[in-house]
């Protein structure tokens, strides 16, 4: 008896922007709109190695100005769709601030447990990670976004099924990709926090 031909699963690729001045800094950058930096420019660039394998039938950008410059710069800005789902986590009171400027006043802070005050939570980008996913899944291929860290970090949490603050298990550094794919009909990380050589 012949078995049933696995369904065509497609993948979910996912390209963090390259560097900005407040990346490097490690302060907190969501909404606020930093430019990418000269080494962020040069690392958006240095993406198209990596995401040349691939043929995209979707590619979505983060409305950020450093999201749809990585997006050009890597070679997709043609064919991008901005999705606001993409945008950064809004870290509400937290923003511009790095985590040690944060345990000043509340030691042992992290995003993760004790979230932020004015922001999302880590619930509501987990809403969006999901509506992020299920727009991937409905592809007739791969599709492709450039996002943010956490953002990202939350999606390859809620593709391999684990609540959004999963996403703390997983770094993903500024000018990197992650491919989030399937090992027969289960969702996998399948490659992780690549940037190239």
């Amino acid at each position: 008896m012949a078995s049933e031909p696995l369904p065509q699963l497609h993948k979910l690729v996912l390209a963090r922007h390259g560097a900005t001045a407040w990346s490097v800094e490690g302060r907190h950058t969501g909404r606020t709109d930093v430019p990418l930096s000269d080494e962020g420019r040069e690392e958006a660039r240095r993406l198209a190695v990596l995401l040349a394998p691939f043929v995209f039938s979707l590619v979505f950008t983060s409305p950020s100005s450093r999201a749809t410059e990585t997006c050009a710069l890597a070679g997709y800005g043609d064919r991008a769709e901005v999705d606001p789902d993409l945008a950064e986590w809004d870290y509400g009171e937290a923003e511009g601030r790095t985590t040690e400027e944060l345990r000043a006043t509340r030691p042992g802070w992290t995003l993760w447990q004790e979230g932020v005050v004015g922001g999302e939570s880590a619930a509501d980008v987990g809403r969006r990670a999901d509506r992020v996913i299920a727009r991937a899944r409905a592809a007739d291929g791969d599709t492709l976004c450039f996002a943010h860290g956490h953002l990202s970090r939350v999606l390859a949490a809620r593709w391999v099924g684990l609540p959004p603050v999963g996403g703390r298990l997983v770094a993903f550094d500024a000018g990197s990709v992650g491919v989030l794919a399937y090992e027969r009909e289960v969702p996998v990380i399948e490659r992780w926090n690549e940037r190239p050589r």
